[in-house]
C-alpha cells in the first residue's frame, strides 16, 4: 500500500539537448540542404565535397566534422524520415487496424512531392542514381524496422511475448517491403506516377488476400 504521508513523485522532464547539440544539429541541417540543391542541379556523383563545403561556406575540413562522406548527407535524411514515419504511426487513431495505420504513417513519404531540398521524391531519385546508395539506403530502411515494431505490436492489442513480437515484426517487414516496391515502380515511370497511389496498390495486394489483420 502506498504511504499517505509521501507526496507522488513528479516525473522527471524530458532531457533538452545542449547549445552545442542544437548548433550541431542545425549545422548539420544547413549543409544537407546545400547539398541536396547541388545533388538537384548537378547529380549525386558529379557533386563533390569540396563544391558542398564551398556553398555552404565552410572548408572541406570542417564538413567532414559534421558527415563522414558525401553519401551520409543523403542517408542521414533517410533515417530522418524513418523517426519520422513512426511519429506518424504513433499519433494514428487507436481504433485503426496496424495494416491501415502504417499504410497512412507512410504519407510523410509518399506525399511529401519536391519543392524542397532532400525532400521524399528528390532523395528517391538521388537513391536511383547511385548503387551504393540503393545498398545503403536498404540497409538504413531496416533501421526503420526498430522504430516501427513496438507500436505495432502495441497495435495489436495482445499480451507481450514471442508471438506478438513475431506478428509485429512480420507486419512492420511487410510494410516496409511494400513501401520499397512502391518506390522502384515510381523510379521506373519517370517520376510520372503517382507515388501514394502506387503505396496503396502494393499495400492493397496484401490487404485483398487477407494476409494482414483488420
Amino acid at each position: 500500500m502506498a504511504d499517505p504521508t509521501k507526496t507522488p513523485s513528479t516525473p522527471a522532464p524530458p532531457k533538452r539537448a545542449s547549445l552545442r547539440e542544437r548548433t550541431r544539429a542545425a549545422m548539420r541541417a544547413e549543409v544537407s540542404d546545400v547539398a541536396f540543391r547541388l545533388f538537384a542541379e548537378q547529380g549525386f556523383e558529379n557533386t563533390t565535397v569540396e563544391q558542398i563545403a564551398a556553398a555552404a561556406g565552410l572548408s572541406r575540413t570542417t564538413f567532414f566534422r559534421y558527415f563522414g562522406t558525401k553519401e551520409e548527407v543523403v542517408l542521414g535524411r533517410v533515417g530522418e524520415y524513418g523517426r519520422q514515419v513512426a511519429d506518424a504511426l504513433a499519433a494514428r487513431p487507436a481504433d485503426e487496424s496496424p495494416w491501415y495505420a502504417l499504410r497512412r504513417a507512410f504519407d510523410v513519404i509518399t506525399e511529401a512531392g519536391p519543392g524542397r531540398p532532400g525532400s521524399p521524391a528528390d532523395m528517391v531519385r538521388l537513391l536511383s542514381q547511385a548503387c551504393v546508395l540503393m545498398t545503403r539506403h536498404w540497409e538504413k530502411t531496416q533501421g526503420w524496422h526498430s522504430m516501427i515494431a513496438p507500436e505495432v505490436a502495441r497495435r495489436l492489442g495482445e499480451s507481450a511475448g514471442p508471438v506478438t513480437d513475431m506478428r509485429a515484426n512480420a507486419l512492420t517487414a511487410a510494410a516496409i517491403s511494400c513501401l520499397d516496391a512502391a518506390t522502384d515502380a515510381w523510379i521506373a515511370t519517370g517520376g510520372t506516377a503517382s507515388l501514394s497511389d502506387l503505396a496503396d496498390q502494393a499495400m492493397g495486394c496484401l490487404h485483398e488476400t487477407g494476409h494482414t489483420p483488420e
